[in-house]
């Protein structure tokens, strides 16, 4: 699957914005995707480093309109923590040498408010 078929929509809500400043963003997501897939697409798509991700299954709701009956679809929500304050990481490489990662993390998904 493809990073923008994982990822569907940011899901903005109260408390979902109130838990930003810890560095937790919340998705709605396709529903077969696995807690890695997510991980690869968020860090892929945002430039971020994901510490971790948690996710759920939600159920539809009942629904009437007059006299008919329905329900909505089910669908799948992630909470992806990212690393607020990304450094320079090093790790031995062969030789037993310290090598330090080039690539650069950012800090916050700037995408998430639509700014």
């Amino acid at each position: 699957m493809l990073p923008e078929e994982i990822i569907i929509a940011p899901i903005v809500t109260e408390k979902s914005n109130n838990k930003l400043q810890e560095g937790k963003y919340t998705f709605k997501v396709n529903k077969k995707a696995t807690k890695v897939e997510i991980a690869k697409a968020v860090e892929k798509l945002f430039e971020v480093k994901v510490l971790k991700v948690n996710t759920m299954n939600v159920n539809g709701k009942k629904k009437r309109v007059g006299y008919h009956v329905g329900k909505t679809s089910d669908w799948k929500k992630a909470i992806v923590t990212i690393d607020t304050n990304p450094g320079e990481a090093t790790y031995l490489a062969k030789g037993g040498k310290e090598t330090k990662a080039t690539k650069k993390f950012k800090d916050s998904i700037d995408e998430f408010m639509g700014a």
